[in-house]
């Protein structure tokens, strides 16, 4: 397991962490999520032994973050690399092994589709192929715990797909991530729970459905109708808003606002073309409470 109690961190008179707490199970894809300059990249840093903290404890499976850097327990895979330009993908493998005191890891560069691309130089890649050799780079040494920030930023549908398929195949062989992306999608679809950090302190935490159930009793549905309609006048809907001739109402009382819907098109003669609800989205829980909201 991973803890961090209290973890306080100030840059100069700036408290950018106010007593930070959290856990994070052993083969979990945990996401810390935050709007800029929120403390994040902060928390993260401190936990990869980058960055010394005023006050807490970090503990990563027995270990302080710098014992685990040094004794392999952890990988990084940071957003972007100080790689050379010119160091080709072949050369930058035989570097992080040799640093590592192990043998070369071409299987690595074979898994993630980077055999071929051996002789290139880094500054050569595709924003995909460099998110790939990244990836291989912090899984050298097989670490225990793997730090992922924002990994699949930039990337093409295709290369987005096949990175969140190994990151799932790391954790079924028993890696725990630490993820940090801006894509509520990605997190929704790879992390076990989630924490977010606003201002300093963790607001939130939890798997996203229990973070979103906070506020699933209002949903939105949206109707779209053919033909002139009559006045709107209705119990169990609110909030009417029209996004591209889609016709979007707030409501606590699904089946009752679902009733009242298909009661109107029956009785105003209207075409109904399509229905649909809306569950709040962990994007939207997240921007409310960024905001300040509970």
């Amino acid at each position: 397991m991973i803890t961090v109690k209290n973890l306080v961190k100030s840059y100069g008179k700036e408290k950018v962490l106010k007593g930070i707490e959290f856990t994070v199970a052993e083969k979990e894809i945990f996401a810390l999520l935050g709007p800029n300059g929120a403390g994040k990249t902060t928390t993260l840093e401190c936990m990869e032994g980058l960055r010394d903290f005023d006050e807490g404890e970090i503990e990563i499976f027995g270990e302080t973050p710098k014992k685990a850097m040094e004794s392999g327990t952890i990988g990084i895979q940071l957003q972007s690399s100080s790689l050379p330009g010119n160091i080709s993908v072949t050369d930058a493998m035989k570097l992080f092994c040799t640093w590592n005191q192990i043998d070369f890891r071409g299987d690595l560069l074979e898994k993630l589709g980077l055999k071929d691309l051996g002789k290139k130089a880094y500054k050569t890649l595709s924003t995909g192929q460099k998110r790939k050799l990244h990836l291989a780079l912090a899984l050298t040494h097989e670490p225990k715990v793997l730090f992922l920030d924002e990994p699949t930023a930039g990337l093409d549908v295709e290369a987005r797909a096949h990175l969140h398929k190994e990151i799932k195949e790391l954790k079924d062989k028993g890696t725990t991530i630490i993820l940090a992306s801006h894509d509520m999608a990605e997190v929704e679809s790879l992390c076990d729970r989630v924490g977010m950090i606003v201002q300093g302190k963790m607001r939130a935490i939890g798997n996203p459905r229990e973070i979103v159930a906070e506020v699933e009793k209002e949903q939105w549905v949206e109707v779209q109708w053919q033909g002139t309609l009559p006045k709107l006048d209705f119990k169990y809907l609110s909030d009417h808003q029209m996004i591209q001739g889609v016709h979007r109402f707030k409501t606590e009382q699904r089946l009752e606002g679902l009733r009242e819907i298909l009661d109107f098109t029956e009785k105003s003669g209207l075409d109904l073309l399509d229905i649909r609800l809306q569950k709040p989205s962990l994007e939207e829980r997240f921007i409310e409470i960024s905001k300040g909201g509970k």
